[in-house]
């Protein structure tokens, strides 16, 4: 545990966003003594039960995990379990009876400059927008999505290049350190949370596999867009000689889309060209 300040915290998390940022926690001796995840899901061609990255960072590091919450004071005695809970791509909705627990509330890192970009999908959407400047907010959670006050807030300017995964792990850094800065002056009660400008909120919906299809007479640079965003899943594809194309790799050259590489269905990936050439006569869908 941090040697200028111990707590104890509960970690609510998922997916690989949860997990750099529960590294950086660690790396910075701040140790949950819980860690709340998903439960297991099949998986694969075999649909065998896999646990999420949360679960398995927390195997690794011998801490406990569970699939739910609950807090059972000695005696009945109404006192707090915990002193704070952190949320970061869960996955779930967190009741707000069990959000009030911890002494010091609890405290979600969203990869968005929020108001904008609140839900389930933040990083995709800001690709998919074109805007340049992006980063982390950390905000108290109440019972509406991503609506809470602000607690603090870290800018980054995207390189327009970037891939979801890519700048999912960059935000999932900024995200951890800023936690790191920020704990100790929250609970030592120097942060004062600010109300979002509700007025200028946006919304996200969640992703799915039919929003990767693209329209090849679409503008190449939203085309462009939709492959660094849709990347590694759904993944952006398209039909020919009806079977699914993915894109796994193109650029813009003259406000051309140049196509790299792809993956299609049922076999390795491989270059475009290649393709084309094993391809003479091509039912474009």
């Amino acid at each position: 545990m941090n040697k200028e300040l111990r707590i104890k915290f509960v970690f609510f998390g998922t997916g690989d966003f949860a997990v750099k940022i529960l590294e950086i926690l660690y790396q910075n001796n701040f140790v949950p003594e819980l860690i709340v995840t998903t439960p297991d899901k099949p998986k694969g061609r075999k649909m065998q039960l896999q646990p999420t990255p949360v679960k398995l960072w927390a195997q690794k590091n011998n801490i406990k995990t569970s699939t739910d919450y609950t807090c059972a004071p000695p005696s009945g005695a109404h006192t707090h379990c915990y002193d704070l809970f952190i949320v970061a791509d869960y996955g779930k909705i967190i009741p707000k009876e069990i959000l009030e627990i911890p002494k010091y509330g609890s405290l979600n890192v969203h990869p968005s400059l929020l108001p904008k970009f609140r839900g389930s999908s933040p990083i995709q959407s800001f690709i998919l927008s074109g805007e340049e400047e992006t980063g982390v907010t950390i905000i108290l959670i109440d019972e509406e999505m991503d609506h809470g006050d602000i607690v603090a807030k870290s800018e980054i300017r995207s390189t327009k290049s970037e891939t979801y995964k890519e700048l999912e792990e960059k935000l999932a850094e900024f995200g951890g350190k800023l936690l790191v800065e920020i704990i100790p002056q929250w609970i030592d009660g120097k942060i004062k949370p600010e109300e979002q400008d509700h007025s200028k909120a946006t919304f996200t919906k969640k992703i799915t596999k039919k929003d990767g299809l693209i329209d090849l007479n679409e503008p190449a640079e939203i085309i462009e867009r939709k492959i660094r965003a849709f990347t590694p899943w759904p993944g952006a594809y398209f039909f020919a000689n009806k079977k699914r194309i993915i894109i796994i790799e193109a650029k813009i050259e003259n406000n051309h889309l140049i196509i790299k590489r792809i993956k299609p269905e049922g076999k390795n990936e491989m270059n475009f060209e290649d393709f084309l050439r094993g391809n003479r006569n091509i039912d474009w869908e």
